[in-house]
């Protein structure tokens, strides 16, 4: 265990390396930071630190900079969440409140992530298979052929074709909507393929064959739909950092490419609990200096997707953690509302 004090000095480093970009002599330490000892002693931590592998020296006689392991502790044990200020918290608000629809939700989500950490923004659409039905709807464009339109508790709205073998009259279409939504509506749509598998059978032996092509429409959404979607925003402020990144950014902007990779850095969305990956702690090669920050948004307590930032591991690791955070609050209370 390291004492308060190295603790101290370690946290001292990574808030200037972090500001300067510049490697932290002790010299620099005595003089930007009260620690209350002398620059030998100061020395001597750095040592040790070093010594644990919290610290690194990149060139002889330069000062330290945080290793992947000393980023770590600092987020562990010594980072606070920086709060938003006031007028930073409205301005979240009014953006997003201005949204329309989902796909206006996200995409005014990832460009404001963006802008406020000024790393790359990831955000996943709500999942399907997380969500609840709020509403079916059965159009009839014409007499054998449907329109069905699933709504689901996070807002997102799925349309689908139906061509029936046989006219379907307008009673039996009203009798099929009333029925299917007593049976789904608030349900998980992991709990909707039991719950309607004897709903033909209610049915004249006419409709039957509909009712049937109907069901099979619905459960085929959501089987296509459990792939999930995400937006990426602000890549280019990856360019800002080009220093912190070995010989070149461009594996790190080839796994952003892969949608596959970001789904498992921002994780399963089971809570809202955040998350932060630090340089190696990242399996895919092309990420292993950079940090993801990810947190779970919702309409209630159970997260239905997650949200994050990846950036350089040399991060404002409270003020993105508070940023991202913030913006999961607010997007999760307009999912709530909505």
């Amino acid at each position: 265990m390291l004492s308060e004090r190295r603790l101290e000095v370690l946290r001292a480093i990574v808030q200037d390396y972090v500001g300067t970009e510049e490697p932290v002599g002790s010299k620099a330490l005595t003089e930007r930071h009260q620690l209350g000892v002398s620059p030998a002693t100061i020395r001597n931590d750095m040592a040790a630190l070093e010594d644990e592998g919290f610290i690194a020296q990149p060139h002889t006689s330069a000062g330290r900079i945080p290793t992947d392991k000393g980023y770590r502790l600092f987020v562990d044990k010594l980072a606070g969440v920086k709060p938003l200020s006031s007028p930073e918290r409205r301005a979240i608000q009014n953006f997003l409140d201005g949204a329309v629809d989902l796909d206006d939700v996200v995409g005014r989500t990832v460009r404001l992530l963006a802008q406020l950490t000024r790393q790359v923004a990831v955000v996943q659409y709500p999942s399907l298979t997380r969500s609840t039905v709020r509403h079916v709807e059965l159009l009839a464009l014409a007499p054998a052929r449907l329109m069905l339109v699933l709504i689901t508790d996070t807002g997102r709205v799925e349309q689908r074709l139906i061509d029936c073998q046989a006219p379907f009259g307008e009673m039996s279409l009203a009798d099929l909507r009333a029925r299917l939504n007593s049976r789904v509506v608030g349900r998980r749509f992991a709990d909707v393929p039991q719950l309607v598998q004897d709903l033909p059978e209610s049915f004249e032996q006419d409709d039957r064959g509909t009712v049937s092509t109907v069901l099979s429409v619905l459960l085929e959404t959501l089987v296509e739909e459990t792939e999930e979607r995400l937006v990426i925003g602000g890549t280019a402020n990856l360019t800002r950092f080009g220093h912190d990144f070995p010989l070149t950014i461009r594996p790190v902007l080839e796994a952003l490419e892969e949608h596959v990779v970001l789904l498992k850095l921002l994780g399963e969305a089971k809570d809202s609990g955040m998350t932060v990956r630090i340089g190696h702690e990242n399996a895919h090669e092309g990420l292993t200096s950079t940090s993801v920050v990810a947190v779970g948004y919702g309409s209630g307590d159970e997260a239905v997707a997650k949200l994050g930032v990846v950036g350089p591991t040399r991060m404002d690791y409270p003020g993105t953690m508070g940023a991202v955070r913030a913006v999961a609050r607010y997007v999760g209370q307009i999912l709530a509302e909505s």
